[in-house]
């Protein structure tokens, strides 16, 4: 590995790389473009940015490298996590849902080394010429499997031709091709396939619960209070359906949220926020949420209702078993459905009833600030007023999440009505924010 990176990795607390990222540093000395073929999870986000860094030139002004994902909440997170090397660069994250006038004045005034965007508001940025495409040399199409499958061919298309500069390209995928898009075909892709090299033997186990239609629910239920508020995922495959499983829950005081594409932006990273900081246990979801999100040490993957194929059960069993965790999957099959033949190493068994005591509420509760980057609030700041003048020790404290507007602090439960009358009338930096808790 290269020297020059351990600062950086020592930052973010990675003592030594993976295989598929140093055999990802290896051939992007060597070569030029690189189609690397990884399972989710595996870490591909350094195995992209750490070469990045490499090229990147501290004296050159304009967007060197640009990354194009096929979501917000990726395109989010890969800038998180770009900014936590601390390099020095600056990055500019750009997706639909998020202030235009902010990403153009971002990108025209002092414009940064790396964008990190969607392919629809990149394509716009592109049109309306509000960066200088001719130093970008750096090119990256992550999840590109998933940017084909929903819909963004044109778009990047338009992004590959556009960006005339460009010397190295990128592409990632969880899945194989049979063949490029024409529209990159031309390019010589060293190939790295670690999906061929990944184990045989999951990181999980899996078992298949049979039950009556009726009872679906039922076991549902019965399953989160055998494992009470461990980290939960639970997959259907519509919004309708998640909404139903979720307001059951709800009534039931299961400590869960929702997630599914149908929710605005805000409430979306919202549920991500409180489902990573401790604050729900379960999240019902479509099959949005089975690729691309950083959402770590999820202990269970259930699947209320069948995935539609084989691709969406491995994506979907992918968030548990990670990083040399063990995991558990649970399928949910009713008596009118059968089980897929690609589904082979299982236990079955049989949902008898019965009750079991429902789960208590989770430790953590969700505070709001209304308050955040645009601000010129850190977090440092926040931390401050919570131990300072709610008097809370380190313990009680948990993630702090901070946005452009807004900011989200998790807080020991049992603490938080006194914290919520204490800092209701107080300020930060001399000013005041509406504080309280997100219900």
């Amino acid at each position: 590995m290269n020297e020059k990176l351990s600062p950086y990795l020592q930052k973010i607390g990675v003592e030594k790389l993976n295989d598929m990222q140093l055999e990802a540093l290896a051939a992007l000395e060597k070569n030029k473009n690189l189609l690397l073929l990884s399972p989710t999870g595996s870490g591909k986000t350094l195995a992209f940015l750490l070469p990045l860094l490499l090229k990147l030139e501290s004296n050159k002004k304009g967007v060197q490298a640009v990354v194009v994902v096929p979501s917000r909440e990726l395109a989010l997170q890969i800038e998180q996590v770009f900014k936590s090397l601390q390099t020095g660069f600056k990055v500019t994250c750009c997706y639909g849902g998020h202030s235009v006038k902010i990403e153009t004045s971002s990108l025209l005034n002092d414009a940064p080394t790396l964008v990190v965007a969607t392919p629809g508001r990149l394509a716009f940025h592109i049109r309306e010429g509000n960066f200088d495409l001719s130093t970008v040399e750096n090119l990256v199409m992550d999840e590109f499997d998933k940017s084909l499958e929903l819909g963004f061919e044109d778009d990047i298309t338009y992004i590959v031709r556009e960006l005339f500069k460009v010397q190295s390209m990128i592409l990632t995928s969880a899945t194989q091709f049979e063949e490029l898009p024409a529209f990159i075909a031309s390019r010589d892709f060293f190939q790295l396939n670690f999906l061929r090299k990944e184990e045989h033997k999951p990181g999980f186990t899996t078992e298949v619960i049979q039950c009556e239609s009726k009872d679906k629910l039922k076991a549902l239920l019965h399953l989160l209070c055998k494992y009470p508020n461990e980290s939960t995922l639970v997959f259907c495959n519509f919004r309708e359906a998640t909404e139903r499983v979720f307001e059951m829950l709800s009534d039931k005081g299961i400590s869960s949220v929702v997630y599914h594409g149908g929710l605005d932006q805000q409430d979306r990273e919202k549920a991500l926020i409180k489902f990573r900081n401790g604050t729900a246990a379960v999240i019902v979801n479509t099959d949005l949420a089975s690729r691309g999100l950083d959402i770590p040490d999820v202990q269970h993957v259930i699947h209320y209702q069948l995935p539609l194929n084989e691709e969406s059960f491995i994506h979907r069993n992918g968030r548990t078993g990670r990083m040399k965790a063990e995991g558990l999957v649970h399928l949910l099959l009713s008596d009118e459905e059968y089980k897929p033949e690609y589904i082979t190493d299982f236990t079955e068994i049989e949902f008898e009833g019965g009750d079991l005591p429902l789960p208590s509420a989770t430790e953590w509760v969700t505070f709001y600030i209304a308050a955040g980057k645009k601000d010129k609030i850190s977090k440092m700041d926040i931390a401050g007023l919570f131990y300072k003048k709610a008097f809370l020790n380190k313990d009680d404290l948990g993630m702090i999440t901070l946005q452009d507007k807004m900011s989200y602090v998790a807080v020991k439960r049992k603490k938080s009505r006194k914290v919520l009358e204490v800092l209701k009338n107080e300020k930060i930096k001399g000013k005041k924010y509406r504080i309280g808790i997100d219900a």
